[in-house]
């Protein structure tokens, strides 16, 4: 039997590691189904409800360096092993957190999932890159990360019909005595544990297969085992936070994070009201229309890079996203659905658009620079609460798009900082109105 060859080697450590893009993507997308089930099985306010994204990227902003100095000891393929098993225990834990019928159990099982995606997160993305030619890195990791895109689209459909039960109107439970009702919800909260226990079973296949794998030992992992540095120190992240260029992407990725989870999370909430579609019909237009709109949106914006500048687009796509944010505050019935999953259109180069431009020519802060623009996607956690206590205060969800209205004029500013720093004279005409932070 003939050995592999190193590209056959390669392209199946590929497939493997895009597996984990899509799982990561599909139980990510699951939240916005989480929160509307949850906030009826529990009687919870939005603000309340909001701690499911509190929980999740709150675990980000804590182990994105913890992860880093896995990769340097243990190397990657030990590292993607540890996330798996962080992310199969954390979906196991949503059974006896049903059994219990305790918000703060899900909470809880919620944040060891997400311990478990930063680990898979912060390994896995470098790790596409180094798996090929170093020209083809950039193309290799959009590669991956469009399999993210699709589980966006599929997971909210899917959730939906498996998480969503018809139970009991809002009017029953309140004319059912007080035990009964928590009967009901208790069972309506149950719904979960099918799908989650699912979720860890393919999670334990496919940690399994990657124990047995032998995966290409690339940068970091080819020299696991020896002693490496650990947690950078504090001079290297002020020397980082010095560069304007780092300082302010991450900012606007903090409120970038905090915008994208507010849009999404909320869609089913938000279309219900706004709309007055059911829960089922309202994932459906999360998973065809933002999901979908959401991946389109990343490959045409990458295609228009060709031409456009990524700053100047980007600057568009903010000030695009700001007007549909005040028409989904006040629109209703189609227009302001149509005005969200407008809203996930713009949003889809965000990301990696600020992460680029803030460690362009970062030189040898380059790496840190990366690491702290990661650590700030603990925006995710801090600005759905203001969304909840905008839209729990006014009584009006609507209103609290008023809080992803303020992330895009923040990520407007840091696209015309950028575009003041290569084309001031272009920048100046283009947005005069928007003042410096």
């Amino acid at each position: 039997m003939t050995e592999p060859t190193q590209r056959q080697t390669y392209q199946v450590a590929f497939v493997m590691i895009t597996s984990l893009f899509f799982m990561w993507g599909f139980v990510h997308n699951l939240d916005p189904i989480l929160i509307p089930h949850l906030r009826k099985s529990f009687s919870l306010t939005v603000l309340q409800a909001a701690l499911v994204d509190s929980a999740v990227f709150i675990a980000y902003f804590l182990m994105a360096l913890p992860a880093g100095l896995m990769i340097r000891k243990a190397g990657y393929k030990n590292t993607m092993l540890c996330g798996l098993a962080l992310f199969a225990a954390g979906a196991l834990l949503f059974i006896p957190a049903a059994d219990t019928h305790r918000y703060l159990y899900f909470l809880g099982a919620l944040f060891i999932i997400a311990c478990g995606l930063t680990v898979l997160e912060t390994a896995a993305n470098p790790y596409v890159t180094l798996l090929g030619r170093p020209e083809r890195a950039t193309q290799r990791l959009n590669l991956a990360q469009s399999f993210n895109g699709l589980a966006a689209t599929l997971a909210p459909i899917a959730g939906a019909r498996l998480i969503l039960v018809d139970g009991a109107s809002d009017e029953q439970l309140q004319a059912m005595p007080e035990s009964m009702r928590q009967a009901v919800l208790a069972a309506e909260a149950a719904s979960v544990k099918g799908p989650y226990l699912a979720i860890a079973l393919v999670i334990i296949a496919i940690a399994v297969v990657f124990f047995f794998l032998k995966l290409p030992a690339v940068g970091v992992a080819a020299g696991a085992g020896h002693a490496q540095p650990g947690l950078p120190p504090k001079g290297a992240i002020l020397r980082a936070l010095q560069r304007p260029q780092i300082r302010r992407a991450v900012i606007a990725q903090f409120f970038y994070v905090g915008a994208q989870v507010c849009v999404f999370s909320f869609f089913i909430l938000y279309a219900s009201k706004a709309a007055g579609v059911s829960q089922v019909v309202a994932a459906d237009y999360l998973g065809w229309g933002c999901g979908t709109a959401f991946v389109v949106g990343r490959f045409a914006g990458t295609c228009l890079m060709k031409y456009v500048a990524p700053a100047r687009l980007l600057l568009a796509y903010a000030l695009a996203s700001v007007a549909l944010c005040a028409v989904a505050m006040f629109a209703g019935g189609l227009a302001s659905l149509a005005a969200v999953i407008g809203i996930a259109y713009f949003m889809s180069i965000m990301f990696p658009t600020i992460f680029s431009l803030g460690i362009s020519n970062a030189g040898p802060d380059t790496e840190m620079g990366s690491s702290l623009i990661i650590m700030s996607i603990v925006g995710g956690a801090v600005l759905p609460l203001l969304f909840g206590v905008i839209s729990d205060a006014t009584h009006n969800l609507q209103y609290g798009y008023a809080a992803p209205l303020l992330c895009f004029l923040v990520i407007a500013w840091f696209a015309r900082t950028v575009l003041q720093e290569v084309h001031p004279a272009a920048a100046a005409t283009s947005t005069g109105s928007i003042a410096h932070v």
